[in-house]
C-alpha cells in the first residue's frame, strides 16, 4: 500500500483530500470537523495533544482511504 496520508498534513487537507477520513478521526474522538485549528495543526500535533498515537492514526487513515479498514 502506498501511504497518501502523513503526519505533516493538516487536518483541514486531509478532510478536504479524503472525505473518508472524517470517520476515522470520529472512532479516534477527534472533533476536527468542527475544530478552527484543524486548518494550521498537523495530524500529528494533533494525535499527540490527544494522547494519540500519530503513527497509528496515519496508518489507520490511509486503509480508510484504500478500502480496507481492517
Amino acid at each position: 500500500m502506498t501511504d497518501r496520508i502523513n503526519g505533516d498534513m493538516t487536518f483541514f487537507e486531509l478532510m478536504r483530500t479524503y472525505p473518508a477520513s472524517v470517520e476515522v478521526l470520529r472512532k479516534y474522538n477527534l472533533g476536527c470537523v468542527g475544530c478552527m485549528g484543524a486548518q494550521n495543526e498537523s495530524l500529528e500535533q494533533g494525535a499527540k495533544a490527544h494522547g494519540i498515537d500519530p503513527d497509528q492514526l496515519v496508518n489507520d487513515l490511509n486503509a480508510a482511504i484504500q478500502g480496507d479498514t481492517n
